[in-house]
């Protein structure tokens, strides 16, 4: 690396820029996010007028890739809040109506959870990846929270339970949480996934 600076955007609201130059780079400029900030990498020896031509080439690239992957994010909750519309009619007659059903980081002691105050699940991105059947279950065990109160009670698991493959899924479960080592969520396969009281605290009740 043989010199570093800074990048004076006019245009307002764009992210700081800092460059960094290298003597072994011929042609290649590369750029990357590091926090708040812009990284472009490109080769020593360039004009001011070039320099600025390719920041903003860059970060025009970035912007158009985070406006793209924003687009698959907003989709995929889109198709995630279909999928548990249709598992609400078919299994639980239509008594869940969730305002919205997304996607959310990995949770550490959660797979997924809802807070039945305003309406909303939120599923875990550990779950991408599991067998349909599995992602079924998490969704309909978090869509009989929103209507039934008082945690996992009789009548929570009664409904559960009518999604047939409820018994499957929590085995699958249990050793999904040993391969991605998340030892904290073997408690929960019993079906401590959550519920909020609307305040964020977790309401649990031990399944009896």
């Amino acid at each position: 690396m043989t010199g570093t600076g800074t990048f004076d955007s006019d245009h307002p609201g764009r992210p700081e820029v800092e460059i960094r130059r290298s003597a072994r780079r011929r042609r290649t400029v590369s750029a990357r996010r590091e926090g708040d900030k812009v990284v472009v990498l490109m080769p020593t020896g360039l004009s001011k007028t070039a320099e600025s031509e390719l920041v903003a080439e860059m970060i025009g690239k970035l912007e158009r890739a985070d406006r793209r992957a924003a687009a698959r994010a907003e989709r995929s909750d889109v198709e995630l809040a279909e999928r548990a519309a249709r598992l609400s009619a078919r299994w639980l007659g239509g008594a869940a109506a969730p305002v919205s059903v997304r996607w959310v980081p990995s949770m550490r002691t959660r797979w997924a959870s809802c807070t039945p105050q305003d309406g909303t699940i939120r599923v875990s991105e550990l779950l991408r990846t599991v067998p349909s059947y599995v992602l079924d279950y998490v969704l309909v065990h978090e869509l009989v929270h929103l209507y039934v109160a008082g945690g996992h009670n009789e009548r929570f698991w009664r409904e559960v339970r009518q999604y047939p493959r409820t018994e499957r899924a929590m085995g699958y479960l249990e050793a999904y949480s040993v391969v991605t080592r998340q030892p904290d969520l073997v408690d929960l396969i019993g079906g401590d996934c959550a519920a909020d009281d609307g305040s964020g605290d977790r309401v649990e009740t031990p399944t009896g």
